[in-house]
């Protein structure tokens, strides 16, 4: 069953005035679509990964988070990689130091309640 990981990012009032960083990381997210690669076969192995900037009228509910990201995985091996292994994913983190102060994770299985 696939799963689905939702990432929200809340940016630093001051990251928030460098667009040109936010681009490149954003960019750079939506990029691991084809740079994780599966430890076995050595493809890329995210189902599909989209994302882009807060536009709900609901903003007060927001908490500050400003960017998302859906990423689908064939399975929970394929995310539980990615999460805690992929090369590709790690160095991106890397560049999320000292520029986003909040996250939020939430993985679902579909129609799992």
């Amino acid at each position: 069953m696939t799963i689905t990981h939702i990432v929200l990012f809340q940016f630093t009032s001051e990251a928030l005035k460098d667009t040109a960083n936010i681009q490149r990381i954003c960019t750079a997210f939506l990029a691991l679509h084809n740079s994780c690669l599966h430890p076995e076969t050595h493809k890329p192995y995210i189902l599909s990964l989209t994302g882009g900037l807060n536009n709900s009228p609901e903003v007060h509910h927001s908490g500050g988070l400003t960017h998302g990201w859906v990423v689908e995985f064939a399975n929970k091996e394929d995310r539980d990689w990615y999460v805690e292994s992929d090369p590709a994913h790690a160095e991106f983190k890397g560049m999320l130091e000292g520029v986003v102060e909040g996250v939020r994770v939430f993985d679902y299985e579909g129609g799992v309640f």
